[in-house]
């Protein structure tokens, strides 16, 4: 099995964790060979398991979220010494309580490293643990809100907020690599670390964009649905058969040739309302109305194989369903089965690819259905 060991093989994560952000962080490190330890309420556990009922019964979140981990049954406020049995095991703590009940239960980071030095502890919260919002309420939508994502996102007429609870994820992925690194540096100095983690912190970083521009331009970038605030061609155009197609022109030379080899009006690129990216910005509905009008004639296979001939970026604008029948997905095999309380269910590979080694896979676990195996090891039973 020499090289066959998931990188994360032997490191124990233990998690209090609810909803999106914290599970889907520690999806990632199980997925990458650590074992997780879910520490859910006994009865309804994680709340994110009522969310729906879609997948055969179970939550699409959930399914999403939970694979490859263990669940183990614990009353926090009477756990009979069971998480401080799980801590002393653990490598990894990670739990996203709102905030002060971590110090409440004897769970808060300060508390748990002063017994255990090796331990990495992750808070993940809303808003973080100090400042005017820390106890604010920090649902997605409502981060999304404050952090100007929802602004910047919709048509002329009207925000929007994005389509995936983005600031639940960027909070994830920040947690993730954070516990990585905090991995690799104990490694180097034997010593864990404290991690705080906030959704509105991961989402204000992945506004850096509208954040800088604003700053220099003294206004906001407008929102312009699939469009782009600084460059034209950018967004979605329509074949004349109705096929939607995603263009984005980055340079001059791909200017000149999307008017030549797509459009057919190679002296459009000398237009002067368009020979360059700022005039093609100012006169947006001008060069949208010339592009449509070219592009009136064409059948989406014949734009697509315009575009692959002219090397111009382009994608399909694809409704959720057709993206389950990917051909991408499918040529490279991106699909696989869990288990599950319900049986089998379909999903996907994790985006880190370790040529020769699969990640794991380990099917969704219902509530507490690993608590006797669990309390065994830590008995220090043979039983996992």
């Amino acid at each position: 099995m020499i090289g066959r060991v998931l990188p994360l093989d032997g490191i124990v994560v233990v998690s209090c964790e609810q909803a999106v952000a914290a599970p889907f962080a520690t999806r990632q490190l199980a997925e990458l060979g650590a074992r997780v330890i879910k520490v859910e309420r006994p009865g309804g556990g994680d709340f994110a398991r009522a969310y729906d009922e879609t997948v055969h019964g179970l939550s699409s979140h959930f399914v999403w979220l939970n694979r490859s981990k263990e669940s183990i049954a614990v009353d926090l406020k009477n756990d009979g010494g069971v998480m401080a049995r799980l801590i002393e095991r653990a490598d990894v703590f990670v739990q996203n309580f709102a905030p002060g009940a971590a110090e409440r239960l004897g769970l808060g980071a300060a508390e748990l490293r002063g017994r255990h030095p090796r331990l990495i502890t992750c808070s993940i919260s809303g808003y973080g643990p100090d400042g005017p919002y820390r106890d604010a309420k920090a649902y997605d939508l409502l981060i999304q809100s404050e952090a100007g994502l929802v602004s910047v996102t919709g048509s002329p007429d009207e925000p929007a907020k994005a389509g995936i609870p983005a600031a639940d994820i960027g909070a994830g992925m920040y947690a993730f690599s954070g516990i990585l690194a905090a991995l690799y540096d104990r490694e180097r100095t034997g010593v864990g670390t404290h991690l705080e983690i906030s959704l509105f912190d991961a989402l204000v970083e992945w506004m850096g964009f509208p954040l800088q521009y604003t700053a220099g331009n003294g206004a906001p970038p407008r929102r312009r649905g699939t469009s782009h605030a600084a460059i034209a061609p950018y967004g979605t155009f329509a074949a004349g058969d109705g096929t939607e197609v995603v263009i984005g022109i980055q340079n001059e030379r791909e200017w000149v040739a999307f008017c030549a080899g797509v459009l057919g009006r190679p002296s459009l690129a000398t237009d002067e309302r368009f020979e360059t990216g700022a005039r093609r910005v100012a006169n947006r509905p001008a060069l949208h109305a010339e592009i449509g009008a070219a592009l009136a004639d064409l059948t989406g296979e014949q734009l697509t194989g315009r575009l692959s001939d002219a090397r111009i970026a382009y994608g399909r604008r694809r409704e959720v369903a057709e993206v389950l029948e990917h051909p991408q997905l499918a040529a490279r095999d991106r699909w696989r089965e869990v288990g599950s309380p319900v049986g089998p269910i379909r999903t996907l590979l994790p985006p880190i690819t370790l040529p020769g080694r699969e990640p794991r896979l380990d099917p969704i676990p219902a509530v507490g259905e690993h608590t006797e195996a669990i309390l065994a090891w830590l008995e220090g039973s043979s039983a996992t």
